[in-house]
């Protein structure tokens, strides 16, 4: 066993290459699940979203799939535009910030009945079609679309990128050897590993915000489940875009070609996973769908998984109908007995979002900015300071109960304590408790109120005052800026004006005679 692995330490391709020997599952979980926590702390996150399946036609013949469909067994070729935003706005209102749009790949070229519904719209091609449902459902839902459209030339992406905040395509696998006949790609052009390896090049190309990952179980080796992994990675160190990687697990359906086929057990799931983590290392976000293998998400944790992917209070699972999604509530209770604390994300994860002008057309970076919070995670309430509102109840019921120091991070532990011992502490030190979630979050907010107790009893003070400003002209171009005026803001929010000092006397003698001082 590499000592590169046992370190935690990049891998080559050579070294990653020879983890297909490694049969210990639990030591590649264990360096694994330190590498993840290295970077992601105690959080594990997911999308709330609605998932629109806006055709189920299909250029492509997969056998194992049940979402694509032919002409005669649908009642329309693709989805009405209104019923994907009455089906948005229902999302929204149950708190999804993510409308995932899922298709089948240019079913037009393979069918009259696509071509027929395209021309009746007035569209040209499936992705047209997608483009303006899309910027419909930003526009008018406040939703953020993330697009998986299947394989696309780099204009398409380019027609895409302004409506949406990310897309994605699964590689499933690198292994040509798998579109052979006889294999589950036979006869699926688009799964041609060398096509869809070029998708995810143009969008790194393009600055795009991409998802990405494998399919086990669907006859493929480990060794080249570890290629496919390789080759997504090549890929992301020369651009980038990659911002998480999925690993699924082949789920057997009726009604089609492999539906007596065997699924991959536990085990393998969890040495994918923990593979994954180790080839990928801390900084990627690895992803495990929780409903498809319930009872058992504590184990995928354990595995170094940081992120559940979508899952929607609204809509089922249209790729796999028959494994419903977690109830959320639910999903963070187990995501607690694993030690970790649920939190919502946007479908851009947040640290692309923290280079807006990099990674999102300008059409979406305000809808994005006004969804997440200040570490890039969704906002999960409407209210701004300064506003009359009432304050949201979050975390209260974290911080009503007492928390016990070993359900805390030891770094948190750590810095809080020399903190009261009044030792110094970094910046990153202070970073860390400032992006604290969760009970790391309820510790520290708990262990500042014994300080304040100490420190002041029940003693709470303020100061009668009053605000006067004496001028709003100012040289400054603060862009946040309402207040000051300059020669190209002078008609916002009233005319420039300079007090004068009788007139700032006077304002002052009004708020002490009101209480003032």
């Amino acid at each position: 066993m590499s000592n590169s692995l046992l370190s935690g330490k990049y891998l080559t391709d050579a070294e990653a290459l020879a983890l297909a020997d490694i049969q210990e599952t639990d030591v590649l979980a264990c360096v694994a699940t330190r590498l993840r926590d290295e970077k992601h702390g105690n959080l594990i996150s997911y999308s709330r979203k609605v998932f629109i399946p806006l055709t189920h036609l299909c250029r492509d013949v997969c056998h194992y799939c049940t979402f694509a469909k032919t002409p005669k067994r649908i009642e329309q070729a693709y989805m009405p535009v209104e019923q994907v935003i009455e089906l948005c706005r229902q999302g929204a209102a149950l708190g999804c910030q993510e409308a995932l749009f899922t298709l089948g790949e240019k079913p037009e070229l393979r069918y009259s009945a696509a071509r027929n519904a395209l021309e009746e719209m007035g569209f040209a091609t499936t992705l047209d079609y997608v483009q303006e449902v899309a910027r419909r459902v930003l526009e008018e839902t406040g939703m953020l679309p993330h697009i998986n459209a299947g394989c696309m030339t780099a204009e398409e992406i380019d027609k895409l990128k302004p409506v949406s905040a990310s897309m994605g395509i699964m590689l499933e696998s690198a292994s040509t050897r798998l579109c052979e006949k006889g294999m589950p790609h036979y006869g699926s052009p688009d799964k041609d590993p060398k096509v869809r390896l070029e998708t995810i090049e143009l969008a790194g190309q393009a600055n795009v915000p991409f998802t990405s990952g494998i399919l086990i179980g669907i006859g493929e080796t480990r060794l080249e489940r570890i290629e496919s992994f390789l080759a997504i990675r090549q890929l992301h160190e020369r651009y980038g875009h990659i911002q998480e990687i999925i690993v699924q697990n082949f789920r057997a359906k009726p009604e089609t070609k492999m539906s007596q086929a065997p699924e991959p057990d536990l085990n393998e799931l969890l040495w994918t996973i923990a593979v994954a983590r180790n080839i990928f290392g801390a900084d990627m976000n690895i992803q495990a769908p929780p409903n498809l293998s319930p009872g058992v998400l504590p184990q995928l944790i354990a595995a170094g998984i940081d992120d559940w992917g979508g899952v929607s209070p609204l809509t089922p699972d249209h790729v796999n109908p028959e494994a419903p999604w977690p109830h959320l509530d639910s999903l963070a209770r187990e995501t607690a007995a694993a030690g970790k604390f649920l939190e919502q994300r946007l479908t851009i994860y947040p640290n692309f979002t923290k280079d807006p002008e990099r990674w999102l057309a300008k059409s979406v970076r305000t809808p994005v900015l006004r969804q997440i919070d200040a570490s890039g995670y969704a906002r999960r309430d409407h209210w701004m300071p300064g506003e009359s509102t009432q304050v949201p109840a979050i975390e209260a019921a974290l911080l009503s109960k007492t928390v016990a120091p070993a359900s805390v991070s030891e770094n948190i532990r750590e810095i809080v304590a020399r903190c009261e011992a009044k030792e110094a502490v970094s910046e990153t030190e202070i970073a860390t408790l400032y992006e604290a979630r969760g009970v790391d979050f309820a510790y520290i907010a708990q262990r500042a109120n014994v300080l304040r107790q100490a420190v002041n009893g029940d003693t709470v003070t303020y100061v009668v005052n009053r605000n006067i400003n004496y001028t709003n002209v100012c040289y400054f171009k603060c862009q946040f800026c309402a207040f000051s005026k300059g020669k190209h803001s002078e008609d916002l929010r009233g005319k420039p004006y300079d007090i004068s000092a009788e007139e700032i006397a006077r304002r002052c003698t009004e708020a002490w005679d009101r209480g003032a001082t």
